[in-house]
């Protein structure tokens, strides 16, 4: 995920100028992948034991989750994909290669035959036929999920770490209305970065919008509301969108999972067929 006043941009964009990148994808384990609706173990461990399966709490069981803590060693792109980032900066190469890689293992779980998984030319990830899937990635994680279309409309991931917001950034991508309700939950709830908690939802929000509509969500156009559940560290929020967007055809309104733990924020939204 990158930081910017618009949702225009997606994984391969560049961050804004004014602040560094935030999250958006994660590699995955070396062993036989498991049964569709069980998240992969990490291939990287958490740096404190047994990784946490942090997406695993906040997507459905028919939603294949994969995560990593880290860039494994001696992960092989298909050529058409490393060719991507080819020029890269190391650091994207990273996070781009450990993404890929486990949104690879999360289609194996799917039985999905291994391909190539391509932007299209917004940056959005391209999936085989039959599955919705997101990526996400942010220093020291990177994730996948991936789900087939008959049991999941779209699906959108963003993780994020749990720290303040850069300088600026809060005000350029929330409604007043949501600046003050994340000012009131600061305040009643500080172990949770409420301002990260935003952000990332509304990441979560345009990726479950963009591959269905295949046009720009802005940061305006979704009215965020979150709720806590009795674990202090996880809830649920809803995404109202608002006028003019909402007449698409689209959902007018969104719920999704939150979920503060090991230094992250992270959200999903996962968007059933009508009907």
């Amino acid at each position: 995920m990158t930081l910017g006043t618009r949702h225009g941009r997606t994984e391969t964009e560049a961050p804004h100028p004014a602040a560094g990148p935030l999250p958006t994808e994660a590699p995955l384990p070396t062993e036989a992948p498991p049964r569709a609706g069980a998240p992969l173990p990490a291939e990287v461990p958490h740096p404190t034991g047994a990784p946490p399966a942090l997406l695993a709490r906040i997507v459905p069981a028919d939603v294949v989750c994969c995560e990593s803590f880290g860039d494994p060693d001696g992960v092989v792109l298909h050529p058409d994909e490393q060719a991507l980032i080819a020029r890269s900066v190391p650091s994207r190469r990273g996070e781009f290669t450990t993404g890929r890689h486990c949104a690879h293992r999360a289609l194996a779980a799917l039985g999905q035959p291994a391909e190539s998984i391509l932007p299209d030319a917004r940056g959005c990830p391209e999936w085989p036929g039959g599955v919705v899937g997101s990526i996400t990635h942010c220093d020291g994680y990177r994730g996948a999920a991936v789900a087939r279309t008959a049991r999941v409309r779209s699906v959108g991931i963003d993780a994020t770490p749990g720290e303040p917001l850069p300088d600026g950034v809060l005000e350029a991508v929330a409604l007043p209305e949501e600046r003050r309700r994340v000012g009131d939950l600061l305040a009643r709830w500080p172990a949770v970065r409420w301002d990260r908690a935003l952000f990332s939802a509304k990441e979560s929000v345009y990726k479950t919008w963009y591959p269905l509509l295949r046009a720009p969500l802005g940061f305006e156009e979704a009215d965020v509301v979150f709720q806590r559940s009795q674990a202090p560290d996880s809830g649920t929020f809803t995404a109202r969108i608002l006028p003019p967007v909402r007449e698409r055809g689209f959902p007018q309104e969104l719920t999704g999972r939150w979920l503060a733990r090991d230094g992250l924020v992270l959200t999903a939204i996962t968007l059933r067929p009508a009907g």
